[in-house]
């Protein structure tokens, strides 16, 4: 089959479908990644595919959202709205640039979803969910854009309501959309309702160990296992930090992925301190944060893939989206999440749900007493690296990219 795999966002969004590419790859399928530009070096590592779209629209969005983080007055919240709108078209855009009419299957991110799903049927071509979060209302746990909440029929309300509120949101693109396509009659609420009574199938890549199916999803909404990132054999680590690894206890890491978080400087200073404070080395990842801490007992690194630094680490310190979430439970350590938004805060209380982190700390309300206390305990109290070792030993025996590449193999014959 020709497959494309069309995602956008951040790293995390685009890392773990190189992982299912590779494994469609494997099982004799065309497949073509279709990524934002500045992604398209890596994620075209090792043979796969690439098409790169027009330049990130999201990166201005996540600069509004960093620069509201004193507060949201009404002039506020309508700048952050009409750059959110801006970003949509640009992402609908580059996806009816990008989209493949002579694919035989199109396979969609959440974020790429509302708008590709479209834009395939336009083509005439079959395309498919393949979400690193759950959108769909439950009642077994709050939507992900809210915190976690225990079991209950008032969650599957709150989950139809933040999609209400996400439809109207998506108005303007739908209209755009309709333009481009010459159609009317687009929009969020019946794309959904679509979606739904047709019973469009969505594959959900995170594990149930983690995440649960739910029993009260319908027919054809799945839960898969982890795609993991492609890891290229080439890739060699840098000498320095090789060295700094071999000269003492095993580190702390410390990365906020795709975050920008506005003060790097005091970010790293209260890294540094809180190591000092918890008696423990580390390795910080200055990411789209910026970060910078040198010191005998700390150094900075760049770009290092998750699956060979993490399990060499004692703990790790991130921002809970989904992907370093996936890459800190694979590497069976204790966690100490960091969550700055969206989804961050309900992936942040599963960790702990779990008992793989011994408390989350809000980016918000973070200082370097609180980190060192948690630093303490996940290092301190043997339960934490049980558990996560434990998860990570489960983790290990699943095969979610290769549940999903059998199913379509399955479905093409």
């Amino acid at each position: 089959m020709r497959i494309q795999i069309i995602t956008a966002g951040t790293t995390g969004s685009i890392a773990p479908y190189t992982g299912l590419g590779h494994r469609l790859l494997a099982e004799g399928h065309e497949v073509e990644l279709v990524v934002h530009a500045k992604f398209a070096a890596s994620a075209g590592c090792c043979g796969l595919q690439v098409h790169s779209m027009a330049a990130d629209p999201f990166e201005a969005l996540m600069g509004v959202h960093n620069s509201l983080r004193g507060g949201w007055s009404p002039g506020a919240l309508l700048r952050f709205v009409r750059v959110a709108g801006e970003a949509a078209v640009a992402l609908a855009d580059a996806i009816l640039s990008a989209a493949d009419p002579k694919a035989d299957l199109i396979l969609l991110s959440s974020i790429a979803a509302p708008i590709g799903r479209v834009v395939a049927r336009h083509h005439g071509v079959e395309s498919m969910g393949v979400f690193l979060q759950p959108d769909t209302p439950t009642a077994a746990f709050s939507p992900c854009l809210m915190a976690l909440r225990a079991p209950s029929r008032l969650n599957r309300q709150r989950g139809r309501a933040i999609n209400a509120g996400l439809d109207m949101l998506s108005a303007g693109v739908y209209r755009h959309l309709g333009r481009r396509l010459g159609r009317s009659g687009l929009g969020g609420m019946r794309m959904r309702l679509e979606r739904e009574r047709e019973r469009w199938p969505i594959w959900h890549g995170f594990s149930p160990s983690v995440v649960a199916r739910p029993k009260d999803w319908r027919p054809g909404l799945e839960v898969a296992g982890y795609w993991w990132p492609h890891e290229c054999p080439a890739w060699e680590p840098p000498a320095r930090l090789r060295d700094f690894l071999s000269s003492g206890p095993s580190p702390v890491f410390v990365g906020f992925g795709s975050m920008k978080l506005g003060d790097p400087e005091r970010l790293a200073g209260l890294t540094k301190r809180a190591l000092r404070l918890a008696g423990l080395r580390g390795v910080v990842q200055s990411g789209w944060a910026g970060l910078t801490v040198e010191g005998d007992d700390v150094i900075t690194v760049g770009s290092v893939p998750h699956h060979w630094l993490m399990p060499q680490t004692v703990a790790v310190v991130h921002h809970a989206g989904a992907g370093t979430t996936a890459a800190g439970l694979r590497a069976g350590v204790p966690a100490i999440p960091v969550p700055v938004f969206t989804d961050q805060p309900w992936w942040a209380a599963h960790l702990i749900r779990m008992g793989t982190a011994p408390a989350a700390l809000p980016y918000r309300d973070l200082t370097a007493e609180r980190l060192a206390v948690a630093l303490r305990r996940a290092t301190g109290e043997s339960v934490f690296a049980r558990r996560s070792a434990a998860l990570a030993r489960r983790l290990a025996r699943e095969d979610g990219a290769g549940i999903v590449a059998r199913a379509i193999s399955e479905a093409g014959n």
